[in-house]
């Protein structure tokens, strides 16, 4: 685990990259770990995770639990910093709420971090077969229609770059795509501007996306509706819910690109 990322050279500090490995241990499924678990995890010697955990633990990102350790909520300030320094959640919600009234249907936001799609918003619907994603659940992007979406957006240097790095979503997703298959899917994406994924990731998920774009036409992300297979057909997924999802995208990419245009007022 300790390679993932790596950097190298002088301005490299080590410390730190071992301090996140430590916290990139903890997996859904495993709230708690013990010291042992955590170096089996990451790949470092026991003393250095002890000593990491002592920091971690005075900094308040863990806390010692019986005869381990599990993280606490002050840890969601580091992924909500990003989202919330993005101003992407305030101006989205209201677009993306608007679409989830439309169609009834769940509706999410998410980035490109390597091969892999990681949620940065999402507005709910209950339903008694659901997808469990939360904000930082990520996905093999391949296989799910933001993926698609954000991998066709990449120029071709980068998307090989991108689809060389292996997936840390933990996910065998049901589509494995051959490269020739891939191409295909990204090149069809790109001639439509939108893509599907038909229970690409998992049985009875379908869903469909599209871009958003800043103020410079770049797809800086990718909203989605999704849907239960058993529920609606690729039909209606297309037909009702594609157009109102472009509509909702188009809103999100005018308001994110006024945003950005408004000059920054800093207070002394």
């Amino acid at each position: 685990m300790t390679d993932i990322g790596r950097g190298a050279g002088p301005d490299f500090i080590e410390a730190l990259a071992r301090g996140l490995d430590v916290l990139r241990s903890f997996r859904p499924g495993t709230p708690a770990m013990t010291l042992s678990e955590i170096a089996g995890q990451t790949g470092l010697a026991r003393p250095t995770v002890r000593r990491i955990l002592i920091t971690l633990e005075a900094l308040g990102y863990v806390r010692a639990d019986g005869r381990g350790y599990a993280l606490t909520p002050r840890v969601l300030e580091l992924g909500m910093a990003y989202v919330n320094s993005l101003s992407m959640w305030d101006v989205a919600r209201p677009h993306m709420e608007k679409l989830v009234a439309q169609t009834n249907e769940s509706s999410s936001m998410a980035q490109l971090d390597g091969d892999d799609i990681v949620y940065v918003a999402r507005v709910a619907v209950p339903k008694i077969v659901t997808l469990a994603v939360t904000i930082g659940t990520r996905f093999p992007a391949p296989a799910t229609s933001m993926g698609k979406v954000l991998l066709a957006a990449l120029p071709a240097d980068d998307l090989a770059a991108v689809l060389a790095q292996p997936s840390r979503s933990g996910i065998t997703a049901r589509w494995q795509p051959t490269p020739a298959e891939l191409d295909a899917s990204l090149r069809e994406v790109r001639a439509k501007g939108w893509a599907l994924a038909d229970q690409d990731l998992a049985p009875g998920i379908r869903s469909i996306a599209t871009g958003v774009r800043d103020g410079d036409g770049r797809v800086v992300a990718a909203i989605n509706v999704t849907v239960h297979a058993a529920e609606t057909s690729v039909e209606t997924l297309v037909e009702d819910h594609l157009p109102k999802l472009l509509r909702a995208a188009a809103d999100i990419s005018h308001d994110w690109s006024l945003t950005a245009a408004v000059p920054a007022v800093r207070s002394s």
